[in-house]
């Protein structure tokens, strides 16, 4: 068997749990099966490196901090290095090759505080280091376990993408060049590790696969190697039908299709990014979710099409930080184009939609935004309104008191009322539905509601729809 394994910050979070990592590899790899790895950086670390690189454009930045922060990401590397492995050859290897990795780290931090400025190219350059460090220990950690391992960037491993930073896209020539590369490697019993999230343009720059960009990266080798199955090991058993932070009897899904996973994964189940499922939709490979500590655990597989289900509703999921903005006037009736414009110019912003709806008086529209967003979203629609005349857009309103709900499943789909029991539900509990959205493919209905309502509103479709229970 072929597999792809990817995993995520958690399983990787110190020098222990890096071993155990490897001895999980190992296991599967002394079965006789051909397996490439993905790596994402340690927890939290990328986001350690974002937020130094923007912080040392401030005029309030001190050099010093550069020098600072590298020596706390050496040392836990370092750290984590010894832990991990335990030849001291292999160990000595590592160590150099990630005092390499910092000094070009301190370089670029260096350089960026110099020039007060952060591009787009150096923002990807710096936010690349946290998988780039985390590799070799996970590669070296193989090699003592007698496992033979060799590290790769994404775009040595093939990954070529186009010239865009901060959420580049691969291009047509990735799965040539990655069969290319990986397939003679994992022939002759060789694991290669991989840096998910970052690859090259066409040009050897690093660019960055964006948000979940390291699950998308072992669904692009998956593809590109035609995989057998794609495992994304993570700190959960599984997909489950709600968040058990809000659900105490929320249980782990055996099967999930691959609409049903986007959904869900889309609407607070962050297991997995909605994209990784992308590349394995086209060759038809399964998915399937697992508990690096807990590997003999449940899991859940994501497939095409799931047999032996009956679930009407498969997960009800949450999300929290979120914002609704609201935008009237009755001029916006029958004026062509606002719709265009309001899209246009929260796109321009970087903003991303999550939900929307417009009434059929066309009087308003609602847009549901991710809370980091709202004041690009909010500076962007002020100028919009500006542009307008002052009889279309009246009025711009946001709330930030809410949070957004969706009632997942495929088999939803064409079975009338379900969308009454919904919205049953929530008035026999006395909550109000702010806002309404649900796709033409009727695989999920999501509503906004107020935040103080989102546990009981939850917890009261779990029940309703008897998810606790196997179907």
């Amino acid at each position: 068997m072929r597999y792809v394994m990817k995993f995520g910050g958690t399983s990787i979070g110190d020098g222990t749990k890096i071993k155990q990592v490897g001895e999980l590899v190992r296991s599967y790899y002394d079965q006789g099966n051909e397996i490439a790895v993905v790596v994402s950086a340690m927890s939290g670390l990328t986001d350690e490196l974002q937020t130094i690189a923007e912080r040392l454009t401030s005029e309030y930045a001190e050099v010093t901090e550069v020098s600072e922060f590298v020596h706390l990401v050496g040392k836990r590397h370092f750290d984590a290095t010894y832990a991990a492995i335990e030849d001291e050859m292999i160990v000595t290897e590592v160590i150099s090759e990630i005092e390499t990795r910092l000094e070009e780290l301190k370089n670029a931090l260096t350089g960026i505080y110099h020039l007060g400025e952060l591009t787009d190219r150096s923002y990807d350059y710096v936010s690349s280091f946290g998988e780039r460090l985390s590799s070799p220990i996970l590669s070296g950690a193989l090699k003592s376990l007698k496992v033979q391992s060799v590290f790769l960037m994404g775009g040595e491993a093939g990954i070529i993408t186009d010239t865009k930073h901060r959420g580049a896209r691969p291009t047509e020539i990735t799965e040539r060049r990655v069969h290319e590369r990986l397939v003679p490697l994992l022939q002759v019993g060789v694991v290669p590790v991989i840096t998910g999230f970052i690859a090259y343009n066409i040009h050897n720059i690093i660019t960055t696969l964006g948000r979940g960009g390291s699950d998308y990266t072992a669904s692009i080798i998956g593809s590109a190697i035609d995989a057998d199955e794609i495992w994304i090991w993570t700190d959960v058993d599984g997909i489950m039908t709600a968040d058990p932070k809000l659900v105490s009897n929320a249980r782990t899904l055996p099967q999930v299709s691959y609409s049903e996973a986007m959904e869900i994964s889309y609407f607070g189940a962050k297991v997995i990014h909605p994209k990784t499922i992308e590349p394995a939709v086209i060759k038809g490979i399964p998915v399937r979710v697992k508990n690096t500590f807990n590997p003999s655990g449940a899991s859940t597989t994501i497939v095409d099409t799931v047999t032996n289900d009956q679930s009407l509703v498969k997960a009800v999921t949450a999300i929290s930080n979120v914002a609704l903005i609201t935008l009237s006037g009755a001029g916006m009736a029958g004026t062509i184009g606002v719709a265009a414009h309001v899209f246009s110019k929260l796109a321009s912003a970087g903003v991303n939609i999550i939900m929307i709806s417009q009434g059929s008086s066309e009087a308003n529209i609602s847009v549901l935004v991710e809370e980091e967003h709202l004041s690009s979203a909010l500076n962007a629609l002020h100028g919009l309104k500006s542009e307008f005349d002052g009889n279309i857009v009246k009025e711009i309103s946001c709330n930030e008191d809410v949070s957004a709900i969706a009632v997942v499943g495929s088999r939803m789909a064409g079975t009338p009322g379900i969308v009454g029991r919904i919205f049953s539900r929530m008035g026999s509990i006395n909550v109000n539905v702010i806002m309404i959205s649900q796709g033409s493919t009727e695989h999920n209905v999501s509503f906004v509601l107020r935040r103080d309502s989102v546990r009981r509103a939850v917890e009261s479709l779990h029940e309703e729809f008897s998810l606790s229970e196997p179907q």
